[in-house]
C-alpha cells in the first residue's frame, strides 16, 4: 500500500474549509492525514454515488462527513465535501 503524493481540493470544499476556525482546521487537517496514509479506510457509496468515499470524524465533537474520490492509478487524493450529514448526499449530487 502506498501514500497518496498529491492532494486536490474541489472549490466547494475549499470554500467549505475556509470557513473553520483553527480548532476545525486543525481536525480537519488530522483527517486528511489519515486519509493519505490509508485511502481507503472511508465508506464506499453505491448507485448514483459510486465514485465517492466517505470518512466520517469528530469535529468539535460533532459527527462530520468527508467526501472524497481517490485514484489509485496516479495516488490522488481529490477533497470534495465537507459537513454534517444533513443534506450532505443531497448537495454533493449537484
Amino acid at each position: 500500500m502506498a501514500n497518496v503524493s498529491q492532494v486536490l481540493q474541489t472549490p466547494s470544499f475549499r470554500k467549505a474549509a475556509k470557513k473553520l476556525n483553527a480548532r476545525q482546521k486543525k481536525d480537519l487537517d488530522t483527517a486528511v492525514r489519515t486519509l493519505m496514509a490509508q485511502p481507503e479506510i472511508g465508506e464506499r457509496k453505491r448507485g448514483d454515488l459510486a465514485f465517492l468515499r466517505v470518512y466520517k470524524f469528530k469535529m468539535n465533537k460533532q459527527q462530520t462527513l468527508l467526501g472524497y474520490s481517490f485514484n489509485d492509478d496516479k495516488l490522488v487524493l481529490e477533497l470534495m465535501a465537507l459537513g454534517s450529514h444533513e443534506y450532505f448526499y443531497r448537495d454533493i449530487k449537484r
